[in-house]
């Protein structure tokens, strides 16, 4: 499946300048985000140039719905597998239409980026053909990240990604061999010293978790009286990458407008598309807008997923309770201080890992020698995963021998 998706990676829609297009992602780095995400993908502009981007948007705005909308709600918590079903059902027919104005966005962004990426006698059919064509992409995409999941090992959407990112190492390996030069020694080494310093601190950051020891009382003393002991675990990291995802989300949208009205008859529509062009082209602007937002959406993603309070009720229910804190009302407020000074070091971790291709840039000369955080991120957070779930299914069929 995966080889399969490689390969249709590579079939590129007609009309497209390949080499004016990847001049334009290069110089552009939220397109080159976009690119991560696709898989590599929008590189080749092939007919899954939108990669699983549709999908993973719809199924975090289904993540927010199902704490704002009471059926949504009910169905997850009260209809177990089948509610779960239906709502993986809604994500589905959710991305259809994001994927219509993904592929028209990103379309119209080429037309009048000025970069000559398309074809000058691309008409309303051939941009029509596109989208649906691009569409369909993303939808095959879906369908098959979800028939990995079912069928391999691990999740299938993020070993699409994975398998993108790491596709494109050996021509990045090869365009440094080819610019070596003797006085770069140096600063590959000291690149190899930092990358491997950035995987150690992913791991770290990843594995990270805050355990808050629980007691729960007996309910018989047929069972010998006392308690039994366990722990809650708070990851550092509760967000992944999605903050990152939504980050994006919202870097691209003034840029998208901008590119509608940039050639405006108005003089002061034109003028102020063009501004805010140019203001998200400054490295400084974008790297310091980039690293507040993604510190932003972390605390606001982790608040709508981690409920102090629901958990406060369930330990209570359970006959369960923090040493030292009142159940109720002080210990919700107890997990709520304690999620909030780990989700800072979460966050500016995210934010730091997010902005990690700007440092570089002050640092190393060659293109090539960059190191993108995000992908590494997502490279790491996906072999864990998988790693996990190998030994969890060779646990299954041979407990002895990992006992």
């Amino acid at each position: 499946m995966l080889v399969l998706f490689r390969v249709i990676a590579h079939i590129t829609l007609p009309g497209i300048d390949l080499d004016n297009l990847r001049n334009f992602l290069g110089s552009n780095q939220i397109f080159g985000l976009l690119n991560l995400f696709s898989g590599g993908a929008l590189d080749n502009f092939s007919m899954v140039a939108l990669g699983v981007g549709p999908y993973i948007t719809a199924a975090i705005i289904m993540q927010m719905l199902v704490y704002v909308v009471p059926y949504l709600e009910r169905q997850q918590k009260e209809e177990g597998e089948a509610g779960r079903k239906r709502i993986n059902q809604i994500t589905r027919w959710m991305s259809l239409p994001l994927a219509v104005i993904q592929a028209y966005g990103l379309i119209i962004i080429l037309e009048r980026s000025g970069a000559g990426v398309l074809s000058p006698t691309f008409g309303a059919f051939e941009i029509t053909a596109m989208i649906i064509a691009m569409t369909g992409g993303s939808v095959f995409l879906m369908w098959l990240g979800e028939l990995i999941t079912e069928r391999g090992v691990g999740n299938g959407v993020s070993l699409l990604i994975f398998a993108g990112i790491v596709a494109a190492l050996p021509s990045s390996l090869r365009q440094t061999i080819s610019a070596f030069d003797s006085s770069q020694v140096l600063e590959i080494l000291a690149f190899a010293v930092i990358a491997i310093l950035t995987v150690a601190g992913i791991v770290f950051i990843t594995e990270g978790q805050r355990k808050i020891p629980v007691t729960y009382a007996r309910r018989s003393r047929a069972a010998g009286g006392g308690g039994s002991e366990s722990v809650l675990p708070l990851r550092v990291n509760q967000a992944g990458v999605i903050p990152i995802i939504f980050a994006i989300s919202i870097m691209i949208f003034p840029s998208v407008i901008a590119n509608f009205f940039i050639g405006s008859d108005t003089a002061w529509v034109a003028d102020t598309a063009r501004y805010v062009n140019e203001l998200f082209a400054n490295d400084l602007f974008y790297a310091v807008l980039y690293f507040a937002l993604v510190v932003a959406f972390t605390y606001f993603y982790v608040g709508f997923t981690f409920d102090p309070k629901q958990i406060s009720e369930n330990l209570q229910r359970q006959g369960g309770f923090i040493p030292g804190v009142r159940p109720g009302t002080e210990t919700d407020s107890y997990l709520k201080r304690i999620s909030s000074r780990i989700t800072l070091t979460g966050a500016l971790f995210l934010g730091v890992v997010a902005i990690l291709p700007n440092i570089m840039e002050q640092f190393v000369s060659s293109q090539s020698l960059q190191i993108g955080g995000t992908g590494i991120l997502i490279v790491v957070s996906v072999v864990i995963e998988t790693v996990r779930q190998i030994e969890a299914q060779l646990v299954m069929r041979d407990y002895e021998s990992f006992y």
